[in-house]
């Protein structure tokens, strides 16, 4: 997942926070982490104090980089844990084969459905959702109403509206063609490659990454003049939360969730074959899992805890709701078929 501006400065302060941590006795467990993992102080230290080692993180990049850094490292981990593969990658960890049987039962507040490992490699540790954001102040100067539907995209009244990233350099772009895919089918009368060619013709803006998509050419947080943009469910929360006091009664943005409209990403972590380490490693990924680290999850990574009986902040039970029926597409499908996917979109949109 890639890090909202809002976030970008708390992984390099509660890295800060681990490496003065680390200095005390005892075993040293390393993480590899994607950049936007993040934590509270209080939760890091409640696990080096339950387990009496220290917590070192190593940040790989994005989920894709530190995927790939794991891998090649294999037979000599970078680390003991890998955390942030999510499903969009994850059948490519499990090809790999650099992982490690969990091996302990799961909490039962976590959905049979965020177990895609079988064999319980990789468990379910927080989840979000991708979908299109509004500009609520714009829409309502004009009077009209927001898109309702992927298919009103395509349509003359949202001309030159939209801004969407990158799928081969964003995380969250990945996830709106994947959005299309699942939607639209690759046969028929209106595949998703008739879908992105009628966006194309309509003027949709490709930006490079999230940061540039939300922060330069969204017209809610920047400068731009685009009111529609792809990021994520919660964002609308966390610009609430983060807005300058008095805090305006509802967030400047809102979400778009139809059915089907949004994309799901399930976010793992597992024990890295290997590891010398690899009883202290469980513990790690067993304390992700307990209910002090997946309450933590909402503030600090801006996504949902996996275990669906974990505590919500008011931010996020008022404004940050889950969509009820969000996208889906096999993983197997998604290893197999991302990159071909990724060129074919390229070739489409920006050739």
């Amino acid at each position: 997942m890639n890090t909202p501006r809002f976030l970008r400065t708390v992984p390099a302060l509660f890295l800060a926070v681990v490496a003065i941590s680390g200095c005390g006795p005892g075993p040293v467990l390393t993480v590899l982490t994607h950049s936007s993992f993040s934590a509270s102080k209080e939760v890091i230290a409640a696990f080096e104090r339950q387990s009496g080692a220290t917590l070192r993180f190593v940040e790989g990049g994005d989920a894709g980089e530190t995927l790939g850094k794991a891998i090649l490292s294999k037979g000599n981990p970078l680390a003991d844990v890998l955390f942030g593969v999510d499903n969009t990658f994850l059948g490519r960890a499990l090809a790999a084969d650099i992982l490690e049987p969990f091996g302990s039962p799961l909490p039962a507040g976590i959905p049979a459905d965020l177990l895609l490992d079988p064999s319980a490699r990789l468990v379910p540790v927080d989840v979000g959702y991708v979908c299109l954001n509004y500009d609520r102040a714009w829409f309502a100067r004009r009077g009209i109403g927001v898109p309702g539907s992927l298919e009103d995209l395509a349509l003359p009244a949202w001309k030159g509206l939209l801004v969407v990233e990158d799928p081969a350099a964003s995380s969250p772009g990945l996830a709106f063609l994947l959005i299309t895919i699942a939607h639209f089918g690759e046969s028929g009368t209106h595949p998703w490659q008739r879908f992105w060619q009628a966006l194309r013709q309509n003027d949709v803006l490709v930006a490079s990454s999230w940061t540039e998509a939300y922060y330069n050419d969204f017209s809610a947080t920047g400068q731009g003049r685009r009111p529609l943009v792809v990021s994520y469910a919660t964002s609308p929360a966390a610009e609430l939360y983060f807005a300058s006091d008095p805090k305006p009664a509802e967030p400047p943005t809102g979400a778009i969730l139809p059915d089907g409209g949004t994309f799901r990403q399930v976010e793992f972590a597992g024990v890295l074959k290997g590891t010398r380490m690899g009883d202290l490693a469980r513990r790690f990924v067993a304390f992700l899992l307990s209910r002090q680290f997946q309450e933590d999850i909402p503030l600090q990574m801006w996504v949902y805890p996996a275990d669906g009986t974990a505590g919500l902040p008011e931010v996020f039970r008022k404004f940050a709701p889950l969509p009820a029926r969000p996208a889906t597409l096999d993983p197997r499908l998604i290893e197999e078929r991302r990159d071909s996917w990724t060129r074919e979109w390229t070739r489409i949109v920006l050739k």
